[in-house]
């Protein structure tokens, strides 16, 4: 137990000085951008009509302090921290004067649940077949599975999203092809949207599965194949054990190690993962938020949605760290 304590100290100090330098990297690249927040949102308010000097001069104080733009360079670093602390990032440039975490929150769901059922059914599916492909290595279907997937997955998953899109949206018009939901649904029969937001979900996740689940297929047919030749394995094989549970008990738990963590790290980037996925199928979700705020040059926006991706990252990381001595017996926690 003292073990595992100095290992979760360890850990948790890493955890830490990862979020510090990260978004302070954030900070540094959004604020040497040639963009002045304050004086475009001027530029913005005033396009159609005078504005007296006094009045300006009042806007400008106004929006600097909304934007943590006052004093020196250190007194707004400082002010930085202050609000990142409370998950306060200020008010949006495109949206004025909509809180940026208020976006954030709006378009989070959307693409937490795109991500995390396409991310599982891809690690799921593409785990379970390449642990089969590796100790059945004669099975012709499961072959021809392999040939396939080696086949589509160095495709872009945009380019798979565009063939999805023509097919399905065009060619055989059967599923939706824009949007989280249908615009103006009745959002009080809860599972009459619930239904609806999955159909309109199905084409971008087998965009994201169709190029992902080669990935873990072939990791797990490698991982597999090299542990099916362990002597443990052949031990049992020879003592009669049955090949279900050698395969479930002996291979794929020791295999399994390397794809949890794999799986963590795409977990951890589930905001960035379906950028332009997000922009073909026009969904509502971070990524979606993220090209509109670069478009308008929206910095305080990329700098909320960079930072909750850098700690919801990191975070992933320290669990997976902290789960692993408890996933495989063989870790040990130093």
């Amino acid at each position: 137990m003292r073990a595992y304590l100095t290992y979760l100290s360890k850990r948790l100090v890493q955890f830490a000085v990862v979020v510090f330098v990260g978004i302070n990297i954030t900070y540094l690249v959004t604020h040497m951008t040639p963009i002045n927040p304050v004086e475009q949102s001027i530029s913005a308010a005033t396009t159609y009509g005078a504005t007296s000097p006094e009045a300006i001069e009042m806007m400008r104080q106004s929006l600097r302090q909304l934007y943590g733009l006052e004093g020196t360079p250190w007194e707004q670093y400082v002010s930085f921290w202050k609000r990142v602390l409370v998950g306060d990032f200020g008010p949006s440039l495109s949206a004025f004067p909509t809180p940026v975490s208020q976006l954030i929150l709006r378009a989070l769901p959307w693409t937490v649940g795109l991500l995390l059922v396409s991310t599982l059914l891809t690690w799921i599916l593409g785990n379970l077949l390449g642990g089969l492909a590796g100790y059945y290595r004669n099975s012709r279907i499961l072959k021809a599975f392999g040939v396939l997937s080696m086949g589509i997955h160095p495709i872009p998953y945009y380019v798979v999203a565009f063939v999805l899109l023509i097919i399905f949206g065009f060619l055989w018009p059967v599923l939706p092809i824009s949007g989280g939901a249908t615009m103006a649904s009745d959002r009080s029969n809860t599972l009459a949207f619930a239904l609806d937001v999955v159909v309109h979900s199905i084409l971008p996740v087998l965009s994201l599965m169709a190029v992902g689940i080669g990935g873990w297929f072939m990791g797990m047919r490698a991982l597999v194949s090299n542990i099916v030749t362990e002597d443990y394995v052949v031990y049992a094989e020879l003592a009669g054990v049955n090949r279900g549970k050698i395969l479930r008990s002996y291979v794929m738990r020791n295999a399994l190690g390397p794809q949890v963590t794999g799986l963590a790290l795409q977990l951890g980037a589930i905001f960035n993962g379906a950028i332009i996925t997000e922009q073909v199928f026009g969904y509502p979700g971070v990524g979606s938020l993220l090209i509109s705020a670069v478009h308008a040059g929206d910095y305080s926006l990329v700098l909320g949605i960079t930072t909750v991706s850098i700690v919801a990252v990191s975070a992933t990381v320290l669990l997976i760290d902290l789960l692993y001595p408890l996933i495989d017996p063989r870790v040990e926690a130093r």
